[in-house]
């Protein structure tokens, strides 16, 4: 059984014991979260629209931090302009408990 859940623009196949990173959410470590943006859930048979208006995924909150830092760098050849600029993207890390489908 797996699940299509939709957070923080983009969309996740889950299913039950998976750990996911997602864009960063505003919980502590160690509470619940529920995600009510179900689009699709896979139980012998695929089932979306009306079918999965009430479906949530359930999960807790493992970590907050941060990935690597991405390096973005900026060159225009011939008049001397070159610009080092650096990136490191906040995530939630998730781990699946249950879909209530």
């Amino acid at each position: 059984m797996y699940a299509i859940i939709a957070t923080g623009g983009k969309q996740y196949k889950v299913s039950e014991g998976d750990v996911i990173r997602v864009e960063k959410l505003d919980v502590e470590a160690g509470n619940a979260v529920t995600f009510d943006q179900v689009i699709a859930v896979s139980d012998n048979g695929l089932k979306v629209g009306e079918a999965v208006a009430n479906a949530t995924v359930s999960g807790t909150v493992m970590d907050q931090g941060r990935a690597r830092k991405v390096i973005v760098y900026k060159y225009k050849r011939k008049t001397g302009y070159h610009k080092k600029n650096g990136h490191r993207q906040a995530y939630t890390q998730v781990k699946i408990e249950k879909i209530n489908a």
